[in-house]
């Protein structure tokens, strides 16, 4: 079948590449680059060549940049420890050298660059320059920053949770027994005050003692559930948001239910501990800001994934304003997702009520 004329033939166009010079075709490969910086430097350092992805990266044109000093594009605080002329003498004697590091931008922001240098020399092995290859790695490194902070996040709030399962434990048990001591002791006073004449006038005190003591007791037992409540750890995850949920109704007059579908996974103990204070950041924000009458939470399993979702019918928000005080609530309950490697979305608008969309892994809450 013949060639149209007009369109010329994959061996005609693979004829034209074929006759470009080899030194020529490195040129355009290297001018095709831009996700890379790559450039030459003369012996001394200074700037030889300029690639589009060169400009894009570091900011420079080629007019403004050849012939400068690749010191250029270091901090000051490397240029005073002599970091560029070092990386150049180890590339002169090693052949290259490699390093990550932060680099500086014509206008003046830093960028965390992966460098590798490589000395270029002629046939005799005269040194006549080095080859540069510069990429932007500053979002993986801001990840990598991110995983490290979310991992030590994680280890901190294991272990106050564990301090805080400690001191409830210690009031419950402890101080709790002793009240109930005290008020025991108050009783048998209180009796021993009845039966005299004398000290009867003294036994409606001993009865007010009394409730003080129970009012003390009430106010122990709430503080040492809202450490670390007895149900997370006796009954599960289920029980403990139901009592989360009856409680919050009792102190805001927000009916607050709590629906599950299916039968309640066995979540390890870091999961259910996440989760129900996913939940209970989520209520606090709803009690403050949101002006409901009522909120529901959803908690469901279905094999692969958890979903769980926390949903008023408050006055809403609008998520495209600039964060407010609701915002530090949200941004706690993404970091808590984002360490059971979940995902989380919030569904507002103004008078529409807002809902918590959370999606988690099944294997990293087992």
């Amino acid at each position: 079948m013949a060639t149209p004329k007009n369109e010329p033939s994959c061996n005609a166009r693979a004829a034209s590449v074929s006759d470009i010079p080899l030194e020529d075709r490195y040129v355009l490969l290297i001018e095709a680059v831009q996700d890379y910086a790559i450039f030459m430097l003369d012996a001394d350092g200074n700037v030889s060549s300029w690639n589009p992805g060169a400009q894009r990266i570091k900011g420079y044109t080629h007019d403004e940049i050849v012939g400068r000093h690749f010191s250029t594009f270091y901090t000051e605080e490397d240029i005073a420890a002599g970091k560029p002329a070092r990386e150049l003498q180890i590339a002169a004697d090693a052949g290259h050298v490699e390093d990550e590091g932060w680099r500086v931008r014509r206008d003046g922001s830093r960028f965390w660059a992966n460098v590798t240098i490589s000395a270029v020399r002629d046939a005799s092995g005269a040194l006549l320059g080095f080859a540069k290859v510069t990429r932007d790695m500053t979002d993986r490194m801001r990840l990598t920053e991110l995983e490290r902070a979310s991992e030590v996040s994680a280890q901190v709030q294991i272990t106050r949770e564990n301090e805080q399962k400690r001191i409830a434990r210690e009031l419950h048990d402890d101080l709790g027994q002793q009240l109930t001591a005290l008020k025991m002791s108050v009783a048998l006073i209180e009796a021993t005050f009845a039966a005299r004449d004398d000290t009867a006038s003294l036994v409606p005190q001993t009865h007010a003692l009394q409730t003080e003591i129970d009012a003390m007791a009430m106010s122990l037992r709430r503080i040492a559930a809202d450490l670390r409540p007895p149900l997370l750890d006796d009954l599960g995850l289920t029980a403990a948001l139901e009592w989360l949920a009856e409680d919050f109704t009792k102190r805001y007059g927000v009916v607050a239910t709590v629906h599950v579908e299916a039968d309640e996974p066995q979540f390890n103990e870091f999961a259910s501990t996440t989760l129900f204070r996913i939940v209970q950041e989520a209520l606090t924000n709803v009690a403050r800001h949101a002006a409901a009458s009522r909120v529901r939470i959803e908690l469901a399993h279905d094999g692969d994934r958890l979903s769980l979702d926390i949903e008023d019918n408050g006055v809403g928000a609008n998520l495209g304003s600039p964060p407010g005080s609701t915002s530090f609530g949200l941004l706690g309950i993404r970091e808590r997702v984002r360490q059971l490697h979940g995902t989380v979305s919030y569904i507002s608008s103004p008078g529409a009520g807002f809902h918590i969309s959370i999606r988690v892994p099944s294997a990293f809450v087992r």
